[in-house]
């Protein structure tokens, strides 16, 4: 691990998503050693430009930076090879044991599930369901707005509006991300990255009973994320993501809400370190 003036400031990041990874990514890339938690089977959708697809794979690279799916006793080692390690630590039982100087709750719950501002020395939360002062000592803007990425030290982040924000292309009727129908298994034909036309079939839901539910593509565009297929979905759940910006290359590379989110996450805790 390479020494910097923020070796010895140690981050846990609960969630190993694409936002969760946007603020890990940069946070690696100035010098501060990152711990990640995730899921045992982990709903990241971005899975190219997620950190959570190391509980699959085992290590994941995003933009040069590498995670790696790890046990507790090993997270020295991990992060000594200037790795980021990932626990499979849903409940965060590993808290105590890290004993990390910022903890950062970035599972976008839109709720706050069970961090407390005394779980580190600086708490700071991703989104909607927290108030800081209260649940966190700060809040990180996550709506895509003229806020986006700005520190909230009082207060509580926009409101979910339960909709996601929309991208030029995308036709009034549509929207970018793509939903179960159904309950079941979902099956991909189609890869991320793949540019598809308007009502091409991405994949199906295989039902228990053995009936299948097609996935189209709602508009013409590139899939920009899918699903695991060894994870169970339920109806309305998030199951993909579109872009009808047709650039392949964005669906591996870490998007502006990512980098935007992650340069909040820095900005707060140099701020609270310089205070």
């Amino acid at each position: 691990m390479n020494t910097t003036q923020f070796s010895d400031t140690l981050v846990l990041i609960k969630g190993a998503g694409d936002l969760a990874t946007g603020v890990a990514w940069r946070l690696h890339r100035c010098g501060f050693p990152v711990v990640m938690t995730e899921l045992p089977r982990p709903l990241a959708v971005r899975r190219a430009v997620s950190f959570a697809q190391t509980v699959f794979d085992g290590e994941h690279t995003v933009e040069g930076v590498t995670a790696r799916l790890t046990v507790l006793e090993d997270v020295p080692d991990v992060l000594a090879a200037d790795e980021i390690p990932v626990l499979i630590d849903p409940e965060t039982d590993s808290l105590h044991q890290i004993a990390p100087t910022v903890l950062v709750d970035a599972r976008i719950t839109k709720r706050n599930i069970d961090t407390a501002i005394d779980d580190a020395p600086l708490v700071l939360a991703l989104g909607p369901g927290y108030t800081a002062g209260v649940d966190c000592h700060a809040v990180i803007e996550t709506h895509r707005s003229h806020n986006l990425g700005r520190v909230i030290w009082q207060g509580e982040a926009e409101a979910d509006t339960g909709d996601p924000s929309h991208l030029p292309g995308v036709p009034d009727d549509s929207s970018r991300v793509l939903r179960a129908g159904v309950s079941g298994l979902f099956i991909s034909f189609a890869r991320i990255g793949d540019r598809l036309p308007a009502g091409d079939t991405i994949g199906v839901i295989r039902r228990p009973g053995g009936e299948e539910a097609p996935v189209l593509a709602p508009f013409t565009g590139v899939v920009r994320g899918l699903i695991h297929e060894s994870t169970p979905v339920n109806t309305g759940m998030k199951i993909g993501d579109m872009d009808p910006r047709v650039q392949s290359e964005h669906a591996f590379t870490i998007s502006d809400k990512s980098l935007a989110i992650g340069g909040g996450v820095l900005e707060a805790i140099l701020w609270w370190m310089k205070k």
